[in-house]
């Protein structure tokens, strides 16, 4: 498809104006959208082929240097690997050769399913040879075959099949949410590899069985890594964390930070409803204000485990994980061991713009409640610890192991 000079003019000016409008704060890492707008425009315009369009234009917006921020086309939407197969990738040397292997795979997602783990490299995706700095990236609804060098140095075809955001062609599977189990000493291990759901009355159902199935355990390791954020689910997993009700942080949309506001007079969240037919009443209680809220724990009571805490953390772990972990260091709840976390940590929108393209922004921020913005810095650990490719082929886990040693120190 070929877009007109006017097509691509009406389209562009749409994009100026809801970034100027509509993005939570465009000056936020730095940026100056008005020096980039301008420097990209010609060039912009001059992209007759609809691909090379979408490209500049993606490219334009990108360095505003947010999360949630994007332009594609509906039809033919690109999807990282942490979304599309429930697996995270990082770097590493092959051969001579940087490639991408798998570091995260969650269980129940693409990749679990397809037999893949830890340490397998991503060699083929389709008829496509996988390097570096090209991250994996898959359509939505597609099946597709891929080249994999498992850890024990051997080839395979796998069939990926990637969910589709129409059911009825292929449903969506989400991974394994939670899992527990009990190590050596009294330690629980509690891994949770997503916050699904808004309002998270499922996942805060499964965070109950696992913990009372923990609640004899002295100490505790929450694993964290590859966790891709979602909804306020994250909220039942602070509240067991400590045994009152504190706060934790709050989110600010550009007209209240505009506007002005004291961040204790927001409107609160500080209990996750029991049941889904409480749902119909949050609609209705936030349903007509501004979402700037205040988020506050449930206070659930004391745990034998309160004080022998800590987080194991990756460059992956993203968004409502990011609200945990801060939230965690920020009330000396738990030690954080791994890596510094995404610094993904904006509520995002996405806005029709014509002719069948959709561009992301940010429409919130989130400040934990001691002021630190978490977007584009990421949640530093206690204990850094490396997870390579090399333990990783292994099978050996040295951010786990520090998480034992530490806790078991404290």
């Amino acid at each position: 498809m070929n877009l007109t000079l006017q097509d691509r003019e009406q389209i562009l000016d749409k994009v100026d104006r809801l970034v100027r409008k509509k993005h939570v704060d465009p000056r936020l890492n730095g940026a100056d959208w008005d020096s980039i707008a301008k420097a990209r425009r010609d060039q912009i315009l001059a992209c007759e082929k609809a691909e090379n369009f979408e490209n500049e234009v993606h490219e334009a917006v990108s360095q505003l240097k947010t999360s949630h921020t994007g332009f594609f086309h509906r039809s033919a939407r690109k999807i990282p690997a942490r979304h599309a197969i429930n697996a995270t990738v990082q770097r590493c040397t092959l051969d001579g050769t940087e490639r991408w292997v798998l570091l995260d795979v969650h269980e129940g997602g693409p990749a679990h399913r397809a037999g893949l783990e830890a340490g397998d490299v991503l060699l083929r995706i389709g008829d496509r040879e996988i390097v570096p700095p090209e991250p994996p990236v898959f359509h939505l609804g597609e099946p597709v075959r891929a080249e994999i060098r498992k850890r024990d140095g051997s080839h395979r075809a796998v069939t990926l099949n990637i969910p589709s955001p129409d059911s009825r062609k292929h449903p969506v599977i989400q991974p394994r949410a939670v899992s527990f189990s009990k190590l050596s000493d009294g330690t629980g291990l509690l891994t949770v590899t997503m916050f699904p759901g808004v309002v998270g009355i499922d996942l805060a159902r499964d965070l109950d069985h696992a913990m009372r199935e923990l609640r004899d355990c002295s100490r505790l390791i929450v694993d964290l890594r590859g966790n891709t954020g979602g909804g306020i689910g994250g909220l039942r997993l602070m509240s067991y964390l400590t045994p009152s009700r504190v706060p934790v942080g709050y989110s600010l949309t550009r007209r209240r930070a505009e506007k002005g506001y004291r961040k204790e007079e927001l409107t609160r969240f500080g209990k996750i409803p029991a049941h889904k037919s409480t749902l119909v009443w949050l609609a209705l209680r936030y349903a007509f204000i501004d979402k700037s809220i205040a988020v506050v724990t449930e206070g659930l009571g004391p745990q034998k485990y309160h004080g022998r805490v800590v987080i194991v953390l990756n460059r992956h772990s993203a968004s409502a994980a990011e609200i945990v972990a801060a939230f965690a260091k920020e009330n000396g709840l738990a030690k954080l061991v791994g890596n510094r976390t995404a610094g993904r940590l904006l509520s995002g929108g996405a806005f029709k713009v014509g002719k069948g393209y959709i561009l992301g922004l940010p429409t919130a921020a989130y400040w934990t409640w001691g002021g630190t913005l978490i977007e584009g810095r990421g949640v530093e650990p206690d204990v850094p610890v490396e997870l390579p490719y090399e333990d990783l082929i292994s099978g050996r886990d040295p951010q786990l192991d520090k998480a034992v040693e530490v806790v078991g120190a404290i």
